[in-house]
């Protein structure tokens, strides 16, 4: 599978006050690495942007956009993605990014959004996915306003139902220290909840496939036990490849769907 992974970056800019004198530093990093390493370990070939990056390169269409088979949200608010610096310095009209996303799931292409404090609503509801095309091509509706849940006691994940995306992972799951607050929507399937919320949710749409993983793929809510864990990259390969499966199909002919 080809795989695009987009955000998990960030600057931090920090002032240093010593007495009567201050100075800044500034220093950017990312967090993608735990899981591109886990889905290049199962084989698939994956494709990054930081948030940056992002902000100008990510497709203007669905049919750029269908040149991968997955496309992952982790970390990224819908403003980077629907103000593009373009329109945003020059007032330059250029297309919604967010419905560009939309008409990929529906056309066949796969979709996670990975929580964290700038993907479903995120901190002070400032991701804003609530009410975007890109809600409605996800298994779950979101909140209104701030739906993070911290769990600094840690809460252990419950596999809910049998299902392709969790085939294979054994055993008790590692703790997790946060999530975003979703609600499932009507014929989506609850694959695994944390806390009593939902923690991973999958879905069909038009010809496409969404899934929400509402917690983080990296620290912090993702302790090292989690990015370390034994299952850790095939859960991350199985939900890309059940994601993909519309993608997948595109690309047969009709003979090979009709077996398949």
């Amino acid at each position: 599978m080809r795989v695009l992974i987009v955000g998990e970056s960030w600057t931090v800019h920090s002032i240093h006050q010593k007495g009567f004198d201050s100075f800044t530093t500034t220093d950017y990093a990312e967090g993608v690495e735990w899981l591109r390493c886990a889905l290049q370990q199962h084989g698939h070939e994956v494709v990054y942007q930081p948030s940056h990056v992002a902000s100008r390169q990510f497709p203007f269409t669905a049919q750029e956009l269908s040149e991968y088979d997955c496309v992952m949200l982790s970390d990224i608010g819908a403003n980077t993605l629907l103000l593009h610096p373009e329109t945003f310095t020059k007032s330059k009209s250029l297309p919604n990014r967010l419905e560009v996303i939309r008409e990929y799931v529906l056309l066949g292409g796969g979709l996670v959004m990975i929580g964290g404090y700038m993907t479903f609503q995120g901190v002070d509801g400032k991701a804003q996915y609530h009410d975007s095309p890109v809600e409605t091509v996800l298994p779950v509706t979101m909140l209104a306003g701030d739906d993070r849940v911290e769990a600094p006691q840690g809460f252990v994940p419950k596999v809910e139902i049998e299902h392709e995306i969790v085939q294979g992972i054994d055993g008790e799951w590692p703790m997790l220290l946060g999530l975003n607050a979703v609600e499932v929507d009507a014929g989506a399937e609850l694959i695994a909840s944390a806390g009593g919320h939902p923690l991973l949710v999958a879905g069909t749409f038009g010809q496409g496939r969404g899934v929400a993983f509402t917690s983080d793929c990296a620290p912090h809510w993702a302790p090292p036990e989690f990015v370390e864990w034994k299952h850790y990259a095939r859960l991350w390969s199985q939900i890309v490849e059940w994601s993909a499966k519309g993608a997948a199909d595109r690309k047969k002919t009709p003979a090979e769907v009709a077996a398949s």
